[in-house]
């Protein structure tokens, strides 16, 4: 199957950007929000983020308009009805992915395949609650995702090989590396990524040393481009609370129970980069 016409479901962090590559790989990218506030606001950001690769150079002007000529936006999700694949990027809910992808099976052509950008809810409910199980599966993608090049692609026991490789083959046309996964929880990368960002809180609490030492010494001991306190900050503290929550109560392990400072952090607003606080201070806090 040929994909000519990509939706997006969610036009916020990562389904604008999502919408962005699709777009800027030649592809008509259909993007629906909840309301036309959202809309108007997440293709602004879209807007932006081009004209600011236009002004440091790193694309032209005409390719800038020619993807925005690619992009459209609805709040009406019906308008996915001519879509080939439609990529869900809405909240971590697995009650409202269901219905979502339940209510896509009914619009959608039945050749379309259903996909979802979740870290951490179950995509086999999602195959499930629809009429086509086998043309269902995640391509989690990661933030920010116009520069970051991996896209985990994941199975369920009910997905089609030749879903599998149609997806797998647009991630490539996308410039994207795939890698191939099952669905358990998590997937590859936060399996292994969240119980260290866990354990590096620990070593914290435990008064082991600074926050800047941690970091450092990650960096420069094992090579990473960021310490993990740095990186908890730019993913946010509530989202690395929730997938660590989603990810014990799947397997009942110690090493992935939330520590007691991560859960007061969150319940105090200090979310890290987005609201201004976390570990380290930004914006006007750091003023």
């Amino acid at each position: 199957m040929a994909i000519k016409q990509v939706g997006v479901i969610g036009c916020g962090l990562m389904g604008g950007g999502i919408a962005q590559v699709s777009a800027q790989a030649g592809f008509q990218t259909l993007v629906l929000e909840a309301d036309d506030a959202l809309l108007q606001r997440g293709l602004g950001n879209l807007r932006r983020t081009l004209d600011g690769l236009v002004e440091r150079g790193k694309l032209d002007a005409g390719a800038r308009d020619e993807t925005l000529a690619r992009v459209t936006g609805t709040v009406r999700v019906e308008d996915l009805k001519a879509c080939d694949i439609v990529v869900e990027a809405m909240t971590e809910n697995q009650s409202l992915k269901n219905e979502t992808f339940a209510r896509l099976d009914r619009i959608c052509p039945p050749h379309a395949l259903l996909v979802t950008n979740t870290s951490s809810c179950n995509v086999t409910a999602m195959a499930a609650a629809t009429r086509r199980p086998g043309q269902v599966l995640g391509l989690h993608f990661f933030n920010p995702v116009p520069l970051m090049k991996l896209v985990e692609v994941v199975r369920t026991i009910l997905t089609d090989d030749a879903t599998v490789g149609t997806a797998t083959e647009w991630v490539r046309a996308l410039g994207k590396v795939p890698v191939q996964t099952k669905d358990s929880t998590a997937f590859i990368v936060n399996r292994l990524l969240v119980p260290y960002l866990l354990d590096a809180i620990r070593l914290y609490e435990a008064g082991l040393g600074s926050l800047e030492d941690i970091d450092q010494a990650m960096k420069l001991g094992c090579g990473y481009p960021m310490g993990p306190f740095t990186l908890l900050d730019l993913v946010g503290l509530d989202t690395t609370m929730y997938v660590a929550e989603v990810m014990f109560e799947e397997f009942r392990e110690p090493r992935y129970a939330p520590p007691p400072l991560l859960k007061r952090m969150v319940l105090a607003g200090h979310l890290g980069r987005k609201s201004g606080k976390g570990f380290y201070p930004y914006g006007a806090e750091r003023r």
